[in-house]
């Protein structure tokens, strides 16, 4: 392959080459020891110096030097790299096996240069002039194979060739800036538009028009945009707006709009988060990998994240295939029309009717995936049995034989990953013995554990601190004096014979059908003693959990007893977690709560600690064993709320732009009066980040928890708005923020669930304990029944693309607020003026991204 000829070799170091051909200008040599040269001895010597010096890398076996007459230093110009490596028990390193390939590509270098330069290089009388024209013209070959390799990858190579050279040779950007795609549009200069190209390449947003003589170039960098928007204007209905901090800009006649405004926000995002994200940046290879980036690669890219977050999955999760099918719906009697997905580990299904079935089978879970016979009325049919003895058939599948091959294979490698530690049956045996069981049933006290603990040892203390607590704290307590009444109880029991009834019909374990029928369920309130067991399930915690045996008890071991400053905030906000509730208020709730913070915080650094996890994970210890707690914990950091538990809590931050922009949609009346959107924002971002835990009686809270673990931050998004449509008379009547917030807190602090058959735990967090006069008691399960029935049709789809556009406002504002604070302290400093520090600022900033 060719190189730039910018490195230098001097004459000392070719003592570990053997020149095969040479002329006056050109040399063309062998690695010593590669092929055979060199001798035995020194060829050992050579791979050994290749192997430790270059590991990852090995050097090239060929490679030919320009060498200018007189000169002591050689350029290295072309190489050919070995492309099979042999171990041979006689020698200890590997070696390079030269095949005829490498020599071939080599050889057509040596002649391409002697037909094609040799003669040409006698005429030059300066041996710099020399050096010059070869190096030009390597460089040109270079550039000529990138940006075939480049048009190779598009639907009209030809077209983007053209437009490739194009866009180098009017914005002469340095090599390494990538175009990514190009679309003829207009460009509006206030009434009158310029028609013209538009380049969207890597760092960059460039449109070039040339009309009546005059020509017109816009430069604007991605890391410049303060917002993307879709709008209008008196002569188009749609045009793409991009906004940055000194000028705004219309573009418009796409003939692909949607695409185009999706590229545009994938790229800005992208760009922005390489430059100020450094936590996501860490997280993403794809931001690692700018040159790697084309427009087929946003297009996968944009399918795995919706994926990702559609069936919330884990984040390392790759799609392979995308393609329609119908499954076999029991429960309806018929085959349901949608898609599916397969990945890394799972193979899901989404119906085309949004919400009429969605099914995802972790490969773990799968026995065997069978081809069945094709009929006409089966075409193409496939079955996929579980371990839980359920079956799932699928027919109209392209390309069947390709598909069950490549999953045998995945299904082959994660059972060799993680194999299966328990029984076939252990799911449906768990879910049976709660439904058998009463000891779970509510009405029931923590036993008093102060006594005990207080009796051991030093020593057994610190053993005691060690070991996992064996259920769910709420499975602690025992049959109290004074019971729920027995309407509560009975509407217990109506809960769990509903349930248990779903399960007959839909399956009990992860690979459930989940259709409107469990949404409904859920809706109404999970009954207590199914409801960890179903968090673990609707998360997919549970696949974790069985397939990391043994994982938490390590994190215990490692992570306890270490003192640093993430162990100090959490000793802070133990007791700060669920202070009114019994099972925080002896050292049986507080150690367990210990142990699971620590131990995250010690498997995730990144995230380490963040308040709010606190009260979280206390929810989680009530209805799930301790490990299960930890898994669950994991699922809401790392899948369901990404980006949210950090010191910038980007990801909160973002949806709180995204639930402003869903108040204007809905409530547009309530968002005209609040005239400051961050004052909303700050009331509701600990409805975000706790799970509306913090501000909202316990039991009402739980409500709302069964909810976002079936259906994800929609859930939060939609009971938000419910709460300020509810509140939105006194809202609009509110004189400024503060009798705002008194409105929101005095709502909130009575919802009540007339369900709940425990007894009732307040929220520490409410301002009004006690009310001078009566105040409306609201029921949770209307409340969520509203949301879902007003507020319901926001789909994954809508959420992730809302997400992308305000990503980029909550950056800029970082940025930003950076930048002042930059200034700030610099400005003093230095005799440059403000205006001029700002640019200066800007264009490193600019120098910074280009060389990421």
């Amino acid at each position: 392959m060719w190189l730039k000829p910018e490195e230098v070799l001097l004459k000392n170091a070719l003592k570990l080459w053997m020149t095969q051909k040479s002329s006056c200008y050109f040399i063309l040599q062998q690695r010593r020891g590669h092929g055979g040269g060199g001798g035995r001895l020194t060829g050992r010597l050579v791979g050994a110096l290749d192997t430790v010096l270059d590991s990852s890398a090995r050097v090239a076996p060929f490679r030919i030097l320009l060498q200018v007459p007189g000169s002591q230093v050689y350029s290295p110009i072309a190489c050919a790299p070995g492309n099979h490596y042999s171990t041979s028990p006689l020698y200890e390193f590997d070696y390079f096996r030269n095949s005829c390939a490498t020599l071939e590509e080599i050889t057509q270098h040596w002649d391409w240069l002697e037909q094609n330069l040799l003669h040409t290089l006698s005429v030059f009388d300066n041996k710099e002039d020399i050096a010059s024209f070869v190096k030009g013209k390597i460089k040109a070959l270079i550039a000529e194979e990138t940006s075939s390799r480049l048009a190779e990858q598009e639907e009209e190579p030809e077209k983007f060739r053209e437009a490739l050279v194009k866009f180098e040779a009017r914005f002469n950007f340095p090599e390494a800036e990538k175009l990514i795609t190009y679309y003829s549009c207009c460009c509006w200069k206030g009434r009158v538009p310029r028609q013209g190209w538009l380049y969207l390449s890597i760092n960059h947003l460039c449109f070039y028009s040339f009309f009546l003589g005059k020509e017109l170039k816009l430069v604007v960098p991605w890391v410049d945009i303060q917002k993307l928007e879709k709008t209008s204007n008196i002569f188009l209905t749609a045009t793409i707006r991009i906004t940055t901090h000194s000028k705004e800009r219309d573009f418009s006649m796409f003939l692909n709009l949607e695409e185009v405004f999706r590229i545009m926000e994938q790229l800005a995002d992208m760009t922005l988060r390489r430059l100020l994200d450094n936590e996501g940046f860490d997280l993403d290879p794809d931001l690692q990998e700018p040159s790697q980036i084309t427009k087929r690669h946003l297009e996968a890219r944009a399918q795995n994240e919706f994926f990702r977050a559609f069936f919330r999955l884990p984040r390392p999760e790759k799609l392979h295939t995308v393609m329609d099918c119908a499954l076999w719906t029991p429960f309806s009697r018929c085959h349901t029309v949608g898609r599916m997905f397969t990945s890394d580990s799972y193979i899901c299904f989404a119906s085309k009717e949004d919400g009429c079935c969605n099914v995802i089978l972790p490969l773990r879970e799968v026995v065997s995936i069978e081809k069945m016979e094709d009929t006409s009325l089966l075409p193409n049919p496939i079955i996929i049995s579980i371990r839980s003895k359920m079956a799932f058939q699928f027919i109209e599948l392209k390309d069947r034989d390709d598909l069950v091959e490549s999953l045998l294979i995945r299904l082959k490698q994660v059972h060799a990953d993680h194999p299966v530690h328990y029984s076939t049956s252990q799911d449906d045996d768990m879910m049976s013995h709660v439904f058998h069981s009463t000891s779970m049933c509510s009405g029931h006290k923590f036993r008093d554990l102060e006594m005990i603990s207080s009796q051991n040892s030093e020593e057994g203390e610190e053993e005691q601190s060690l070991q996992q607590h064996p259920q769910a704290l709420k499975a602690v307590l025992e049959q109290s004096g004074s019971q729920s009444p027995d309407t509560r109880m009975s509407r217990e029991q109506i809960k769990l014979r509903l349930w248990n009834d779903h399960f007959m019909e839909y399956g009990r374990t992860v690979c459930m059908f989940r259709t409107e029928k469990i949404r409904k369920l859920v809706a109404m309130g999970i009954p207590e003693s199914l409801r960890g067991r179903l968090w673990l399930l609707f998360s997919d915690a549970v696949t974790d959990l069985a397939s990391h045996p043994g994982y938490y008890g390590n994190l215990v071991e490692e992570s306890m007893g270490k003192c640093c400053l993430v162990t100090e905030e959490i000793e802070r906000d133990l007791h700060r977690s669920l202070p009114e509730h019994p099972a925080f208020q002896n050292e049986t709730g507080i150690a367990a709560l210990r142990r699971v913070l620590t131990a995250y915080a010690h498997r995730n650094p990144k995230i380490g600690y963040c308040q709010s996890m606190n009260i979280l994970t206390s929810v989680l210890l009530l209805y799930a064993k301790e490990e299960e707690a930890f898994w669950l914990l994991v699922a809401v950091c790392e899948r369901m709320l990404p980006d949210y538990f950090n010191h910038r809590v980007i990801g909160a931050q973002v949806d709180q732009s995204v639930f402003e922009e869903l108040v204007k949609e809905h409530l547009p009346e309530l968002a005209e009066h609040l005239n400051d959107p961050s004052a909303l924002a700050s009331i509701s971002l600990s409805w975000f980040l706790t799970l509306f835990l913090s501000i909202m009686p316990l039991e009402s809270a739980v409500n709302i928890v069964d909810c976002f673990f079936y259906d994800g931050i929609k859930a939060i998004f939609q009971l938000g708005l419910a709460v300020l449509d509810a509140c939105a008379k006194d809202l609009c009547s509110s004189r400024d923020d503060g009798q705002a917030l008194m409105v929101l807190s005095r709502f909130l602090d009575h919802i009540k669930n007339e369900d709940s058959p425990g007894p009732p735990v307040g929220s520490h967090h409410t301002f009004f304990s006690d009310d001078q006069e009566p105040y409306p008691v609201t029921d949770i399960a209307d409340l969520i029944r509203d949301s879902y029935e007003k507020f319901g049709d926001q789909s994954v789809e809508q959420i992730e693309r809302m997400r992308y556009r305000h990503r980029i406002r909550v950056l800029q504002g970082h940025e930003d607020t950076t930048k002042q604070n930059v200034l700030r302290v610099v400005n003093p400093e230095v005799s440059f003026l403000l205006e001029d520090l700002e640019e200066l600022y800007d264009l490193f900033k600019i120098l910074c991204i280009m060389e990421k």
